[in-house]
C-alpha cells in the first residue's frame, strides 16, 4: 500500500511542480531575452530532461556491475522512445479531449486570433527540422550499438558537440524574445507586473528540485512494481522507468496545451528529445560497451519508425491531434514485441 501512495503522491508533486515550473521558466525566458520557442526547446527541456540524464550518468559512471550499465543504456534508449511516442500522443489526446483544432501553417507561428480561441498555430516546418536533427543523431547512435571497434568510446564526445550546435542554433533564434504579454503573473510574486530576477530564479530552481526528487521516487516505485508484475530488469528499464522520468515533459505538455500554447508543448518535447539523443547517449558510449541486445534494437527501430511517421505527416501538412495521438500505437507495438523477447 505504501508503494501505491508514494506513486500517486510523486505524480501529484510532479504535476504541481511543473505548473509552477512552466510559469517560472516563461518569465526566465523573458528576462534572458531568448526566443519564445527556445523557452520550450532549451530552458524547459533542459530542466525536465534532468532526471533522465542523471539516471544515466549515475548508472554508467558510478554504477558497479553489468546490471547498472544496462540500466544506464536502457534509460538512454528508453527516453527518446517514450518522448517520440507517448509524449507526442499525449498532446494529441489532450487536444482531442478539449475539442481543439491543431493548425499547421506553412509560415511562422502566428499571433492568436479570436477564431483560434487563443491557441497559437504550430510551425510544422520548424518542428520537422528538429525531428530531422534528432533522427540523424539517433540513427548514428543506434548504428554504434551494433558494432564494436577500438575508438568507439571516444565518439561519445561527438554527441555532446552535436547538442552544443543545436543549443547555439536555438539560442540564436530571437523571435518573440522579451514578449510577456500572454504570461500569467509569477506565482511567487502574483501582484507584480514584472517579477524580480531573484524570484524567477528561486521559483525555477525550487520547482526543478521538487521535480527531480519526485521523479526519482516515482521511478523507484515503478522499479518495485516491475518484478511484482513479472517484468525483467531490461523490460522495466525500457518500458516503465522512461515513462516515469519523462513524466515532467508530459505534465508540461498538458499544462501548456491547457493554456493554448501548443507550440511550447511540442517544442518542449522536441527539445528534450535532442537532449536525450545526445547527452545520455554520449555518456553511455563513453562509459559502457554500448552494444545493443534484442530489446534495445527494438527500442531503436520503434523510435525511428515513430519519427519517420511524424516527419511524413508534417511534410504532407497533415499534422492533426488525431495523428499525434496515433503515435501511441508505436509504443504499444513495442510493448507487445518486448513480451515475446
Amino acid at each position: 500500500m505504501i508503494h501505491v501512495l508514494l506513486l500517486v503522491g510523486a505524480a501529484v508533486a510532479i504535476y504541481v511542480a511543473c505548473e509552477w515550473f512552466i510559469n517560472a521558466v516563461e518569465w526566465l525566458g523573458v528576462q534572458l531575452k531568448v526566443g519564445r520557442m527556445a523557452v520550450g526547446t532549451l530552458l524547459a527541456a533542459i530542466g525536465t530532461a534532468l532526471p533522465e540524464s542523471v539516471v544515466t550518468f549515475v548508472a554508467v559512471v558510478f554504477g558497479h556491475g553489468a546490471a547498472s550499465k544496462d540500466i544506464g543504456v536502457g534509460a538512454a534508449m528508453g527516453g527518446p522512445l517514450v518522448l517520440s511516442t507517448i509524449a507526442y500522443a499525449f498532446v494529441g489526446f489532450v487536444l482531442i479531449s478539449r475539442t481543439r483544432r491543431l493548425d499547421t501553417p506553412v509560415g511562422p507561428v502566428a499571433e492568436p486570433t479570436a477564431e483560434s480561441d487563443g491557441q497559437r498555430p504550430v510551425d510544422t516546418r520548424r518542428l520537422a527540422r528538429d525531428q530531422m536533427w534528432f533522427l540523424a543523431v539517433f540513427v548514428f547512435k543506434v548504428g554504434l550499438g551494433l558494432v564494436a571497434f577500438a575508438i568507439k568510446p571516444w565518439l561519445g564526445v561527438l554527441f555532446f558537440a552535436a547538442y552544443g550546435v543545436y543549443f547555439a542554433r536555438e539560442l540564436g533564434n530571437r523571435e518573440g524574445s522579451g514578449d510577456a504579454h500572454d504570461l500569467d503573473p509569477l506565482r511567487l510574486q502574483p501582484k507584480a507586473a514584472t517579477p524580480s530576477a531573484a524570484a524567477v530564479i528561486v521559483q525555477t530552481t525550487a520547482t526543478l528540485a521538487v521535480i527531480f526528487v519526485a521523479s526519482q521516487v516515482f521511478v523507484r516505485q515503478l522499479e518495485w512494481a516491475g518484478p511484482k508484475l513479472g517484468l525483467s530488469a531490461t523490460v522495466t528499464a525500457l518500458l516503465l522507468s522512461p515513462v516515469a522520468t519523462e513524466l515532467p515533459e508530459i505534465m508540461n505538455a498538458l499544462l501548456w496545451v491547457r493554456q493554448g500554447k501548443i507550440d511550447l508543448a511540442l517544442a518542449n518535447i522536441s527539445g528534450a528529445m535532442m537532449i536525450q539523443a545526445t547527452v545520455p547517449s554520449g555518456l553511455g558510449i563513453l562509459f559502457t560497451k554500448w552494444r545493443f541486445n534484442g530489446p534495445l534494437q527494438a527500442a531503436g527501430i520503434t523510435t525511428m519508425a515513430a519519427i519517420v511517421y511524424l516527419l511524413l505527416t508534417m511534410r504532407a501538412k497533415r499534422l492533426t491531434a488525431g495523428r499525434l495521438a496515433a503515435g501511441a500505437a508505436f509504443y504499444v507495438a513495442f510493448a507487445i514485441a518486448l513480451a515475446f523477447m
